[in-house]
């Protein structure tokens, strides 16, 4: 990895982190696409397009992380099997309300910035700037849209419900 200037040892315990986060975004994508398929009710036309908004985010992101293991010259995880065995995301049932759909994303969003953040420090560890600097931008996006998330949670003007 001599044209990175990256100790490939260090690397590895990045790389081990960055698969963690691919599979996190995997199961994480298919939850938004059941969710987007089965919501119903008044706040089916907000929603809809919201969760296609966040898997068609996720699904870049997906691609991203997948190059940046590539780029570091490892090989990315790349089995179902394997994601939904790695990931702290669970599945989640299709009959929800709008609200446990928004109250489940939100904590799954959760473990994806603590997921992150691990990302961050042994990216930190291995003087690995241009890992930090993709995932830095992730966390900042994923903060906001938890913040717009849990804005639509609000049961009153100025009361935020707790999380």
């Amino acid at each position: 990895m001599n044209y990175l200037n990256l100790d490939t040892e260090k690397s590895k315990h990045t790389v081990n982190e960055l698969n963690t986060l691919l599979a996190d975004y995997h199961v994480y994508y298919q939850k938004l696409r059941n969710f987007h398929w089965n919501i119903s009710g008044v706040n089916f036309f907000d929603l809809h397009i919201k969760f296609e908004e966040l898997y068609d985010d996720a699904k870049l992101k997906i691609d991203e992380i997948a190059e940046r293991i590539l780029t570091l010259r490892f090989a990315p995880t790349s089995n179902l099997s394997d994601y939904l065995e790695k990931s702290s995301i669970k599945e989640a049932k299709s009959d929800l309300s709008d609200r446990d759909m928004v109250d489940n994303i939100l904590e799954d969003h959760g473990i994806i910035l603590k997921q992150l953040s691990a990302v961050v420090k042994k990216a930190d560890e291995a003087g690995d700037e241009g890992t930090i600097d993709l995932i830095g931008a992730y966390i900042r996006e994923l903060e906001k849209t938890s913040w717009m998330l849990d804005a639509w949670r609000k049961k009153t003007a100025g009361t935020y419900t707790e999380a």
